[in-house]
């Protein structure tokens, strides 16, 4: 060893180091925010599920009554996130009391997996640009805010979990040419992303393909395909057991694990496992046809079992959410009609996926990085990130982490064409290549070019609708059934006793469209809704109005009646307190 490679600092310091920074800096800057609302709806639904399986509901117990009662809410969530908040709680709650350990459990969650995922995509970096490739990965990770959206504090839902899990197994199944024990991990982590839930899914997917095309080019890539093969056939059948009751195992579904998902990628495991250690042939053909016959084996089962999975997660959602609801999601929306509503907000999300699709094609220049499985694998599962960015905004975080590698890659060739010796030089360059630099400087040519500020639009946040003070408003009444928009539902379970019509879940067809006809029907119909569902108060908060109406039909609705004032006789107004956020009406029975 040299006397400059031992002058090196250990790699495993500068990622404890980093991690520790970005903890910091998080901490600092939102540490206030987390005693002062949740996040988000899925965060206060996983409060409330982490709730009841601290007092007493079962394993595989997902069920909320006091969501869209009487039939109540079956959660197709991970279980698994469940136990690992509940763990976080009772070690908190040793030392302090309740609120705190709630408050301590939701800070420390997220911030654990942001450690896993810089691992992770300083392991790419590592095997496609070497050491430096992946200290410079590093600085990006340190410097790249835009990353963390999902890792916040008091995040608790399970998106940072699944980005973290795509990017370790890409990680694992670039390593798989050169560690036995890496082909192993990848089947690993392809069975727990699975059991967490679909929404990295076609990044773990790539990965088994991955295995096989390399399988089908080379005779080398046999033993790689055995190794992940029976690793992946165990995981999931493991996913499949820890996930699903007994009572449903021969149930399907599109939108989490079951039978449907499970079969298949136990099947193909354990054909894949087979032909990696009986399938060994030196013919292509063979190994192609081998190949090809696993995919049709597993493609078949699945469309057997389930043909309308087929349309993805949502195949079994009811049509009528998508209009009424599903198509006004914020996250879901394309990143082309962001760029129409909110250019800035969009420029500064899509500009690093933009910048390691550049990275990526001027890497794919070089014939020996072309030639380069691990390199063909990370931009394979960039491009795929950038593509589903386009369609939905909110993919853009995997774009963001699955491109670092890319850029630290191309950073380091740079260094070279610049001629850039100075560490503070290549620090200063690698710098104007982080996602936090390239956001704000996205957002200051899209304000430059005309698009408006970056700020805060929705009536909702600037009142106070999602503060969590601001519900004590409502806990003081007696118990009920509320009825009201459906983004308060999550709310209102995790932060009063009442039970609700609806919360934003597709699978809560029935409360999601009662919701929606309540305030947008006219105030008759609306009372006739509302009687039937056996609501005893209406409670309204910002202006945000129904979707999909007229101006005319908005104002003859009851949204627009209560707006302008004019309040039904079937409402009683229940007096507020100065300060008091929500609009609540007792109806009359």
């Amino acid at each position: 060893m040299s006397a400059d490679a031992r002058r090196e600092p250990n790699f495993a310091v500068l990622v404890g180091v980093g991690w520790l920074v970005i903890v910091a800096d998080l901490l600092i800057k939102h540490w206030a925010d987390t005693g002062l609302s949740l996040p988000d709806t899925d965060d206060a639904m996983r409060l409330v599920e982490v709730r009841d399986f601290l007092h007493g509901h079962g394993w595989f117990d997902m069920h909320q009554a006091r969501l869209g009662p009487p039939a109540g809410y079956d959660s197709h969530w991970s279980r698994l996130i469940d136990a690992g908040l509940a763990g976080l709680y009772l070690l908190f709650h040793q030392f302090v009391a309740t609120p705190m350990a709630e408050r301590l459990m939701e800070v420390t969650w997220p911030l654990l997996w942001i450690l896993p995922a810089i691992i992770g995509v300083a392991a790419i970096a590592w095997r496609i640009a070497g050491r430096e490739g992946a200290v410079v990965t590093l600085l990006l990770c340190v410097v790249g805010l835009p990353a963390y959206q999902q890792f916040l504090p008091g995040r608790i839902d399970h998106h940072d979990v699944q980005i973290t899990l795509a990017v370790a197994c890409v990680a694992a199944t670039v390593w798989s040419d050169r560690s036995r024990r890496a082909a192993i991990a990848a089947g690993l982590l392809s069975g727990l992303a699975l059991a967490i839930g679909l929404e990295n899914l076609v990044f773990v997917a790539l990965c088994g393909v991955a295995f096989a095309l390399r399988y089908a080019a080379t005779p080398a890539g046999a033993a790689a395909l055995a190794r992940y093969g029976w690793s992946l056939a165990a995981a999931a059948a493991a996913a499949f057991l820890v996930s699903v009751g007994p009572d449903h195992w021969g149930h399907a579904v599109c939108d989490t694990i079951a039978i449907n998902w499970a079969a298949p990628a136990v099947a193909a495991g354990l054909l894949m496992g087979l032909a990696g250690h009986l399938v060994a042939s030196e013919r292509m053909t063979v190994r192609l046809a081998t190949a090809g016959a696993i995919a049709a084996v597993a493609g078949a089962l699945f469309i057997a079992i389930e043909p309308r999975c087929l349309g993805g997660p949502y195949a079994m959602m009811d049509p009528q959410l998508r209009t009424i609801w599903f198509a006004h999601v914020s996250e879901m929306q394309p990143l082309t009609s962001m760029f129409r509503n909110q250019p800035a907000v969009a420029a500064a999300i899509g500009v690093f996926p933009a910048a390691a699709l550049v990275a990526m094609l001027a890497l794919a220049r070089d014939p020996a990085m072309r030639g380069d499985f691990a390199f063909r694998l990370a931009a394979c599962e960039l491009a795929i990130g950038f593509l589903l960015m386009l369609s939905v905004a909110k993919m853009c975080m995997y774009a963001i982490w699955l491109g670092m590698p890319l850029v630290a890659a191309l950073a380091l060739r740079l260094f070279v064409r610049l001629r850039l010796e100075n560490l503070a030089a290549r620090a200063f360059v690698a710098m104007l290549l982080t996602p936090t630099v390239l956001s704000i400087a996205a957002i200051a040519a899209a304000e430059a070019a005309g698009a408006p500020p970056v700020e805060e639009n929705d009536s909702r946040v600037l009142g106070g609708c999602f503060k969590s003070a601001n519900y004590a408003q409502l806990a003081r009444l007696p118990p009920g059934l509320v009825a009201a928009e459906v983004d308060l539902g999550s709310y209102v379970l995790a932060l009063t006793p009442h039970a609700v019509v609806a919360a934003p879940y597709h699978r809560l067809a029935d409360g999601i469209i009662a919701a929606h006809r309540m305030f947008a029907l006219p105030p008759d119909q609306a009372r006739g809704v509302l009687r039937h569902l056996g609501a005893n108060y209406l409670v309204t908060c910002g202006k945000r109005a129904p979707p999909g109406q007229t101006e005319a039909e908005r104002r003859a609705s009851l949204w627009g009646r209560l707006e302008a004032g004019a309040v039904p006789r079937w409402l009683v107004r229940v007096p507020a307190q100065p300060g008091e956020v929500f609009h609540v009406y007792r109806i009359r029975s």
